[in-house]
């Protein structure tokens, strides 16, 4: 049974950081692209980041310089460090792996999301 586990959300205010854990279980870690998506109420889930099997990384624009996606392949876990949070940073955010496969297809797996509120 696949499972990711998100952990470490909660509030913080403006310019605080947090930093974001997803355990993954079931698969075979290390050879999946691993990412960090959020969701803010009334919009659609966007990507923040996402971190290849290899290592490259890949941000959304409006997070870079602020959040590190990171990954250690021996504890199965990816991070994400957010610092100089904003309000609009404020989100659920969501663990996704996936492995893609020929044809188009892929097996991708999404985690239950951990809260994100930063205010004041």
């Amino acid at each position: 049974q696949v499972q990711l586990v998100e952990s470490g959300g909660g509030l913080v205010q403006p310019g605080g950081s947090l930093r974001l854990s997803c355990a993954a279980s079931g698969i075979i870690f290390s050879i999946y692209t691993m990412g960090w998506y959020r969701q803010a109420p009334g919009k659609p889930r966007e990507l923040v980041a996402r971190i290849i099997s290899g290592g490259n990384t890949d941000y959304a624009d409006s997070v870079k310089g602020r959040f590190t996606i990171s990954r250690d392949n021996a504890k199965n876990t990816v991070y994400l460090q957010m610092n100089s949070l904003k309000p609009e940073d404020t989100a659920v955010y969501y663990c996704k792996s996936e492995l893609r496969l020929g044809s188009g297809n892929a097996i991708v797996y999404w985690g239950k999301g951990t809260l994100v509120t930063v205010s004041t």
